[in-house]
């Protein structure tokens, strides 16, 4: 079962219990809706179940269950937070993907066919995400993944093919 890390705790935020949470993850309303039952890397607290959530200005607040005061919230600080892969829906559009699909894919060169390295990441930068690829000499190199640079991914295959412009593994 692969587990995928959609957030980690910051500080407490306000006297309730509330805590900020640095979402890694593109849907956090659904990823942090009320009754989400989430899976964290803390021994002390292996699951936690969402009572609350709003945005407050850029910063996503969250109330866990039998979190009620600050004293308490400020010991969940850095805890990360995680969903099982399997319990995503599948992405709606066929050119989405979530991270997690891409990393581990071969990449392949679109005329030749040749192996230039394998997805190691994905960036989310704010314009579009941006695949690092380990290369086979060590290096890495970072691809936007558009559909002109990456025009196929098959993910069953375990592959995706890049028609890179000048300058791109070079």
């Amino acid at each position: 079962m692969t587990q995928l890390q959609v957030g980690r705790i910051g500080r407490a935020h306000g006297i309730r219990g509330e805590v900020t949470v640095n979402p890694f993850t593109d849907d956090p309303d659904a990823r942090f809706a009320v009754g989400s039952e989430l899976q964290t890397d803390s021994a002390a607290r292996p699951v936690m179940v969402v009572s609350g959530a709003r945005r407050s200005g850029p910063v996503q607040v969250i109330g866990f269950e039998g979190i009620v005061d600050r004293n308490t919230a400020e010991t969940l600080r850095g805890i990360g937070l995680f969903v099982d892969a399997e319990a995503l829906p599948e992405p709606e559009d066929d050119d989405e993907f979530y991270d997690h699909q891409l990393i581990g894919l071969v990449v392949h060169h679109h005329s030749s066919g040749d192996v230039l390295g394998e997805i190691v990441d994905v960036m989310h930068p704010p314009a579009a995400p941006v695949l690092v690829v380990n290369r086979p000499d060590g290096t890495e190199e970072l691809v936007p993944f558009v559909s002109a640079i990456v025009p196929e991914v098959d993910i069953a295959a375990g592959r995706v093919t890049v028609d890179p412009p000048d300058g791109m593994f070079g």
